[in-house]
């Protein structure tokens, strides 16, 4: 790693996490490692904090566990997908962690090495695979998934309106030779988009780029099943920190956060049932997103939203059920 990439929104979530993290003997998750930046700034703060590192990517794992080799078994590596938290936790002997942190999508890093085919500004073969031991690879879905399947991708995973579009373009090319790189993939997209969409908005091949990223590594249903269970995994006072990219992200995270920090007893009643009062305490009411400082020192942070929440410490010390 020739230079360490710059951690997204680094101020803000230490301060989010500050709280839980500082308290004696903390164990936090960085449960989407990627080149470690969190993670150390996180140990920098807080000199009795513990943090288990989570990462698919054995690269990331590599090169993280490199960068983080001064702060000794301090720095926990896990090779896992993040849906894994508390199975993770429970392996190396924690009941819960005291604070979580997930930074969704595709790691920088990721993104600056050619091969792992993530970026569509540079040519190399479709892959995009998070965990290089996966078995479906871009190339895979580009070429042999129906005209119909590949609409429904681009058109949820991409929020692409011109889906149809593209998807039939992609079948046209991969009926005559098929589509192995990303260039070509990229050139396709850019020739089945209307000139005039082309002209605003970036570089037209990102839709697709980001669906067939989310669709290769299951990463909405992923995330669907692993932010409730991580959430269940939080000690009382524990608080946890999501950094988004997309808005379907976004809405998983939004939804189940207000679903927690919210009662479940019958509207009307003077107070809650027990066992039905809010579970969880928000720390941000809407998404917070980058300041104009962070944009200049860091472009790539433009589509982040980060939420954040605690949860509630019962006055039995415990925090309430899910």
């Amino acid at each position: 790693m020739d230079a360490p990439h710059v951690p997204v929104m680094l101020d803000e979530v230490l301060e989010y996490l500050a709280p839980a993290a500082s308290r004696p003997g903390a164990v936090a998750v960085d449960a989407t490692l990627g080149a470690g930046g969190h993670t150390e700034a996180l140990l920098t703060a807080h000199p009795e904090l513990t943090v288990i590192g989570v990462d698919r990517d054995p690269g990331a794992l590599e090169l993280a566990s490199k960068r983080l080799a001064p702060f000794g078994d301090r720095f926990v590596p896990a090779r896992a997908v993040y849906d894994a938290v508390p199975r993770v936790l429970a392996e190396h002997g924690y009941e819960a962690a005291d604070a979580i942190l997930f930074d969704l999508g595709v790691s920088s890093m990721q993104l600056d090495q050619p091969e792992r085919g993530f970026a569509y500004a540079q040519d190399a073969p479709l892959d995009m695979r998070m965990n290089p031991d996966d078995a479906l690879t871009a190339e895979i879905v580009v070429n042999t998934y129906a005209v119909a399947d590949l609409t429904r991708i681009l058109r949820v995973y991409g929020e692409e309106k011109f889906a149809p579009r593209v998807a039939r373009a992609i079948a046209a090319a991969r009926d005559k030779a098929p589509i192995t790189s990303s260039r070509e993939l990229a050139d396709l997209v850019r020739d089945a988009i209307p000139a005039a969409t082309r002209r605003r908005g970036g570089n037209p091949a990102k839709r697709t780029f980001q669906a067939l990223r989310i669709e290769v590594n299951g990463e909405l249903d992923t995330w669907a099943a692993a932010f409730p269970a991580a959430l269940d995994a939080l000690a009382p006072g524990g608080r946890v920190a999501v950094l988004s990219y997309h808005s379907l992200e976004d809405r998983i995270t939004k939804q189940e956060l207000a679903r927690r920090a919210s009662s479940s007893s019958p509207a009307g009643l003077p107070v809650d049932l027990p066992g039905t009062e809010p579970t969880f305490r928000l720390l941000t009411r809407k998404a917070q997103q980058p300041t104009q400082t962070e944009l200049d020192r860091n472009p790539r942070s433009a589509p982040a939203r980060l939420r954040a929440a605690e949860r509630i410490a019962t006055s039995t010390g415990e925090g309430g059920d899910s």
